[in-house]
């Protein structure tokens, strides 16, 4: 390397001196067919044309086959190299990619050319911006609203730990969701979050509530990292301290070897229980199976959740 060279982008450093993991044999009700679909290639060429990032494909995510045959897909934005290293996570971390002053347009021009009647906007963790990015998020609300004003959006943020005044600068932007996922229960935080703190991403959910309560909240988590029931029941409980008002529930899927284990599948029966237990909590919907995912089935979600807070103002 010269002596000038950047600096190379690592994936997950802090986890290349650890032994490797087994990773577990996934069990018939997780597994998926392989994308074949002539629209998936269609999606993904689009996303290449316009030299986008997804999560779908930066996290692995198993629903990948299945939405993008429906044009449905999860855009991430602020590069592809974030600077935390959770253990669960399959995007890469490192050296932070420069900031792109031409994304939100492109963002704006896929969700139009895409037909999205809904669309979710996500980012790698960018601690080393003095804003953490929000100025972004804000940037690329605007121009979806200018491409595409029919399209509902929803922003998955990262937590914006130590950057005084973000969230209100994406809550400003007026997203039509707010979602911000506690993704495990606070006992593993520091072998699953380390970079994160749980009652900061709780306080994050209960002020995006306060500075607008027009705006939908939304948090997810993972299970099969090691959790309790009664662990993810007060989760449930914390999040509706903060009124959360949509809940999703998935399997952790261990990305690599060198990723999180999988401490166990949880059962498509025990799903439906947690999902019925949220239910009963208070939650006005809840999406609770192992194949979910913050973004999977968002725009049918989104229409139920509208349904649902109707329902719920006109006392029915």
């Amino acid at each position: 390397m010269t002596e000038n060279a950047p600096a190379p982008r690592l994936r997950h450093p802090e986890k290349a001196h650890k032994p490797d993991n087994p990773v577990a044999r996934k069990p018939a009700w997780i597994r998926v067919k392989a994308p074949t679909s002539p629209v998936y290639q269609e999606t993904r060429a689009l996303m290449r044309g316009l030299a986008l990032n997804t999560v779908c494909e930066e996290a692995a995510c198993p629903n990948i086959g299945e939405c993008w045959a429906k044009r449905h897909a999860t855009m991430m934005i602020l590069g592809t190299v974030c600077t935390r290293a959770c253990t669960f996570c399959n995007v890469a971390t490192g050296l932070p990619d420069l900031l792109d002053p031409h994304e939100p347009a492109r963002v704006g021009e896929a969700v139009a050319r895409l037909g999205l009647r809904h669309v979710v906007i996500t980012s790698v963790d960018r601690d080393d911006l003095d804003d953490g990015g929000a100025g972004h998020f804000a940037r690329v609300i605007t121009a979806i609203r200018t491409a595409a004003p029919g399209t509902t959006i929803e922003v998955l943020t990262p937590d914006f730990l130590r950057k005084d005044g973000a969230v209100e600068v994406v809550v400003a932007a007026r997203p039509d969701v707010y979602n911000h996922n506690l993704e495990t229960v606070p006992r593993l935080y520091p072998e699953v979050r380390p970079g994160a703190r749980y009652f900061h991403s709780l306080r994050l959910l209960d002020q995006v509530k306060r500075l607008d309560p027009s705006l939908f909240t939304k948090s997810g988590l993972m299970v099969g990292l090691g959790e309790t029931r009664p662990e993810v029941l007060q989760v449930m409980d914390d999040l509706r301290s903060a009124d959360v008002d949509f809940l999703t529930v998935g399997q952790y899927l261990q990305p690599t070897p060198k990723h999180h284990v999988i401490d166990r599948f949880w059962t498509p029966d025990e799903f439906a229980a947690l999902k019925s237990m949220a239910q009963g909590k208070g939650f006005l919907l809840v999406s609770a199976s192992p194949l979910t995912r913050s973004s999977y089935h968002a725009d049918r979600d989104f229409a139920a959740l509208r349904e649902a807070r109707d329902a719920r103002i006109a006392g029915r």
